[in-house]
């Protein structure tokens, strides 16, 4: 599908410069830009590019004033990269708009299907689900007794949800997420053997939530783990029974989130941090990748390392680490001037 420069200024209300009716159907990097694609400059540190890419349109701040001549179309507006974000949503919702039903599938006959639901092939539906507008059902999905799914949620190739989790408005789980599965809850028997704990709570997530592929959220084991709204998980990432995430939260893969944890809203957790459970983390709180944190952490906070601590002093501990191979040889030297000392003070 084609959109020429003019139809795509007057859908990001921005003002064109250049070739109205030049016309492109791909987006591409600028430094790699080629003839009918589009693409956009928001990083000052790549202005030069935008003097030699060959991209037909190219997505400007509605301040920019080009200092060369530029063979592009510029379309100015007020935020290039929000900009690039809404036609790429549109054209991904035009390459993955599916309806229908596809043969063969499992669903229950207590289940009434919506007239615009896509179900995928090998898909499982179980007893007393209730399915809003707009859901898309992937192939191999499983969806387990008394799941609640909203409206306009897809779920992808292979997600697992477990029986009576609820899944709220406008949500993405993506191929191979488990929303549900068993808390890890074992009590520890006088034999050395651990006894199961049953996990008979679910998982509720909030309106616009995003999962990553290959993530985990484990069902409490009473009440509810609890993903509130506009959370984005990438891949790869555990959270444990009894977790609370913040609204607006987004946090990196391969983090964990132990049991019983709560995190702050509009946070940013980075790759591989681990957080212990039963603890607290505030809101507006920024955790830097591979950072563990043991302890209850403020509001605002920006912290690192492990444990973790402002990242100010984590710098500072970087820097003496570094100087540690110096500062030991500068002891030894020391060590054996004090030793040379004592010896001259005894033969007096």
């Amino acid at each position: 599908m084609k959109f020429s420069a003019q139809q795509i200024a007057d859908f990001l209300h921005g003002e064109l410069v250049g070739n109205a009716s030049v016309e492109v159907n791909n987006v591409s990097k600028i430094e790699e830009g080629l003839p009918g694609t589009l693409t956009f400059l928001a990083n000052p540190k790549y202005t030069h590019y935008i003097y030699q890419t060959h991209a037909s349109i190219v997505l400007v701040h509605k301040d920019f004033e080009p200092e060369h001549p530029i063979e592009a179309t510029l379309i100015k507006v007020d935020d290039p990269y929000a900009c690039l974000a809404m036609l790429l949503n549109l054209v991904n919702a035009s390459l993955t708009a599916k309806q229908g039903i596809e043969q063969p599938n499992y669903v229950a006959s207590s289940v009434t299907l919506p007239d615009d639901i896509y179900l995928g092939a090998f898909a499982y539906i179980g007893e007393r689900v209730k399915l809003g507008k707009n859901v898309k059902i992937y192939p191999q999905v499983y969806v387990g007794n008394d799941v609640v799914i909203g409206d306009n949620v897809t779920l992808y190739p292979g997600v697992k949800i477990y029986h009576s989790c609820v899944i709220g408005n406008n949500c993405t789980i993506h191929a191979g997420s488990v929303i549900g599965g068993d808390g890890f809850g074992f009590a520890p028997q006088a034999n050395g053997e651990y006894a199961k704990i049953a996990q008979i709570g679910n998982v509720v997530l909030e309106d616009n939530v995003e999962i990553g592929a290959n993530t985990t959220i484990d069902r409490a084991t009473m009440g509810s783990t609890v993903i509130r709204k506009g959370v984005k998980l990438d891949n790869l990432i555990q959270i444990a029974h009894n977790v609370e995430v913040g609204e607006h939260t987004v946090i990196a893969a391969q983090a964990g989130i132990a049991g019983s944890a709560k995190v702050g809203s509009h946070s940013m957790i980075g790759g591989q941090v681990g957080v212990a459970g039963h603890i607290k983390l505030g809101d507006r709180i920024q955790v830097g990748a591979q950072s563990g944190i043991p302890n209850h952490v403020d509001n605002d906070a920006v912290i690192m390392g492990y444990p973790a601590v402002p990242s100010k002093e984590f710098a500072r501990q970087v820097v003496y680490i570094k100087r540690l191979p110096d500062l030991t040889r500068t002891v030894k030297e020391l060590s054996k001037e004090i030793e040379s000392l004592k010896e001259q003070l005894k033969n007096k």
